[in-house]
């Protein structure tokens, strides 16, 4: 296998794990590592630790991930892309549309690889729940309902809960139903005394009237990370803290009491929690990364898919400020 050389931009919370990742990752070797304020947690190890961009581009690296504040990306994926360096980028792509767009226009210019780390795409909760509806074991799909919430994560300064951690929920959506946003209707609050939201309710439409529900807070104890996707035959639940995918099969035996027998609707079946193997998310999205750079058939999230998450997200905060459901182009 070719070793590519590889090239980390921050190390702070989820910066470390990337370290961890590339620095034991078939086929990479990580080279340098960024970060002007130091590494007090010594992620890169013997790994040469750089205060600028420029020091890491000049040892020749073939890719790069960033992961630093979202308002950094921009500056960055330019910079790497203008030095002709494939890049992986954490989600959100960027803090706004038209930076998330310069992004694709300078990747697809210089014809790189460009991809945004969504990694609850490679949860296995969620990839093998998007493979049970491609196989229709739903049936037609009626409502997708995600909740995601738990305390503020102090580290977190430049965006709201929606960019953040609503990012996740609209693109796991639309990737695992295989549908867009048509559509969205929010409300959002603030209570903790930032400057940014710290929660958020969403009621959206994807396409072929598929709707969709988010709950999103930082203000809970209680940390929940679960997507209900529910159909003409069933309901899938993914638990991706914990990777379970449990299925709620509707009911097929004819009741014979007849004050229930006259109700309409579905009744219970069979439940099954399969039995998945469980790779970590951020190594599955690594592999992926590195295949597409070497040409290799890959399911990454692609810049343009950043690019789509960041219109869906804005649209949900504009329609929180407004008061009106908002149409997605």
């Amino acid at each position: 296998m070719t070793t590519l050389r590889a090239g980390l931009i921050g190390v702070g919370m989820m910066g470390r794990n990337h370290a961890r990742v590339l620095r034991s990752l078939d086929g990479v070797e990580l080279v340098g590592v960024v970060d002007p304020g130091g590494d007090p947690h010594h992620a890169a190890g013997d790994v040469p630790l750089f205060a600028s961009l420029d020091e890491l581009v000049s040892l020749g690296i073939d890719y790069a991930v960033v992961s630093i504040p979202t308002a950094h990306h921009l500056v960055a994926g330019v910079a790497l892309a203008g030095a002709g360096i494939h890049c992986l980028i954490e989600k959100p792509v960027a803090d706004s549309a038209e930076s998330a767009q310069a992004l694709v226009n300078a990747f697809e210019n210089a014809g790189l690889v460009g991809a945004v780390g969504h990694i609850e795409r490679y949860n296995p909760a969620l990839q093998h729940a998007r493979a049970r509806l491609a196989n229709g074991e739903l049936g037609e799909v009626y409502q997708i309902v995600t909740r995601r919430q738990g305390p503020f994560p102090g580290r977190i300064s430049d965006v709201g809960v929606v960019k953040d951690l609503g990012t996740h929920d609209i693109d796991l959506t639309a990737w695992v139903t295989q549908r867009a946003y048509r559509s969205v209707s929010a409300h959002i609050a603030h209570r903790s005394g930032r400057d940014h939201e710290d929660l958020v309710a969403v009621v959206g439409e994807l396409e072929g009237g598929v709707v969709a529900n988010h709950l999103v807070n930082w203000l809970s104890p209680l940390k929940e990370r679960i997507t209900v996707i529910t159909g003409e035959r069933g309901t899938l639940v993914a638990d991706t803290l914990t990777a379970d995918l449990t299925l709620y099969e509707n009911g097929t035996v004819v009741s014979e009491w007849s004050a229930l027998a006259s109700f309409r609707g579905v009744t219970e079946g069979n439940m099954v929690r399969f039995a998945i193997s469980k790779p970590e998310p951020l190594r599955t999205e690594h592999e992926a990364f590195r295949d597409a750079i070497l040409g290799r058939p890959a399911d990454i999230v692609t810049l343009e898919q950043g690019l789509r998450t960041v219109r869906v997200a804005e649209a949900v905060l504009e329609s929180a400020r407004t008061g009106n459901s908002l149409a997605i182009d």
